[in-house]
């Protein structure tokens, strides 16, 4: 794809991913300054599928890095093939060039690539997704400095190896811990919320456009008045909004009913407790009531 704004906006609306005017044009600063581009914001909310998105848009790979408590280098950037080495060891026994046998064993051909390696020794422009980098640890965050800084990375073996392509990089955040001010400093930010009533309907009829004009603004208006109760620690995803959708498409549902809600509720609300509250502070015939209104 030719990088034009226009054609970033097209790309957007032909994949149905649905954003407003500053989520482009942040985007499509992030991708002509070859910066990468880090998105907060609470769960289920679309960070992660703009990686996918992006991928799609310029027909390229997706490389996926999912961060967890404990991540490290081994497992997010290289490791040796041990085994491999050790057959080569075994083969080589007899063989009297240690310092030859040493270079062998710590040759590109022993090396295992994980996602951070693979985006960049790609032959071409690829999307690496880093998802949830705050559930990693601050060693390992400081550790991209250099990736996302310069585009290389170190192995003592071999040296420096340089990004063949510099790479779309997303790194998407939940917030759950405060990130350094040297990653920020190396990225393009983007906060995400959940969309308002008017941009679901959107998404929606984007993604599920089987649904009916009045189901489609109930469901968008039912959803929207459970995230208010502060109460739910769970809220419902955008991609949960569109599975019951689905469900009661599914179902030859054209608007909501009161018995519908509580029957499908769990695909909505999958804690128990957040069900709980929803019960007791909403209901399902009040969410029915106030989902028709205005409608």
């Amino acid at each position: 794809m030719h990088l034009t704004l226009e054609n970033l906006q097209k790309g957007f609306k032909k994949t149905g991913y649905i954003c407003d005017e500053e989520t482009i044009l942040t985007v499509y600063l992030s991708l002509v300054l070859e910066k990468p581009i880090l998105i907060e914001g609470p769960p289920g909310v679309g960070k992660t599928e703009m990686g996918k998105v992006l991928a799609q848009i310029y027909e390229t790979d997706l490389i996926r890095l999912q961060c967890y408590e404990g991540l490290d280098e081994n497992k997010a950037l290289y490791e040796w093939n041990y085994q491999r080495q050790l057959l080569k060891i075994q083969l080589s026994k007899h063989d009297t060039e240690t310092k030859q046998l040493e270079e062998d064993l710590f040759s590109p051909q022993y090396l295992l690539q994980r996602p951070l390696l693979q985006a960049i020794q790609a032959p071409r422009k690829v999307v690496l997704l880093v998802d949830e980098i705050d559930k990693s640890d601050d060693e390992f965050e400081a550790f991209l400095f250099e990736i996302l800084s310069d585009f290389q990375v170190s192995v003592p073996e071999l040296g420096t190896i340089q990004a063949k392509q510099i790479p779309i990089v997303v790194l998407t955040s939940n917030s759950e811990r405060e990130l350094s001010d040297g990653l920020k400093r190396r990225c393009i930010f983007l906060y995400l919320d959940f969309p308002k009533i008017e941009k679901e309907i959107e998404i929606i009829r984007a993604r599920v456009p089987r649904a009916g004009k009045i189901l489609t603004k109930e469901i968008a208006k039912a959803v929207n008045l459970i995230r208010q109760n502060a109460e739910i620690r769970k809220k419902p995803s955008i991609a949960e909004t569109l599975d019951w959708t689905r469900a009661l498409v599914s179902l030859n549902k054209d608007r909501l009913q009161s018995s519908t809600i509580k029957h499908t509720l769990s695909i909505l609300l999958k804690n128990r407790a957040d069900q709980r509250v929803f019960h007791e502070q909403i209901g399902a015939d009040n969410l029915w009531e106030r989902s028709r209104s205005g409608y």
